[in-house]
């Protein structure tokens, strides 16, 4: 599924991971506990800047800080967009 969404100079819309729905001793997480997912696949990017071009690409899966980016809901899901020096791996 195609978005219409074109991020701008060095900025990168993120889909984060699912967050964990139990631990692994198995013990249910409940909606209110669970942590922010940390762990995303880039869905878009933009062109970068003069000086530095995009080093990520889409279909990157990516880690990135807990507080990084906007979250964004466009089309019913949930996305963030940051700064590309905002992520911190490429996994």
């Amino acid at each position: 599924m195609a978005l219409n969404i074109k991020p701008l100079a060095d900025r990168v819309l993120i889909e984060p991971a699912a967050a964990e729905t139990k631990t692994a001793s198995g013990i249910i997480i409940p909606d209110n506990a669970k942590e922010k997912p940390q762990k995303g696949t880039v869905v878009a990017a933009g062109p970068g800047t003069k000086d530095e071009p995009i080093t990520v690409k889409v279909g990157d899966s990516v880690l990135y800080g807990k507080y990084a980016g906007t979250d964004l809901k466009l089309e019913g899901n949930d996305y963030l967009i940051m700064r590309e020096s905002d992520i911190l791996a490429i996994i």
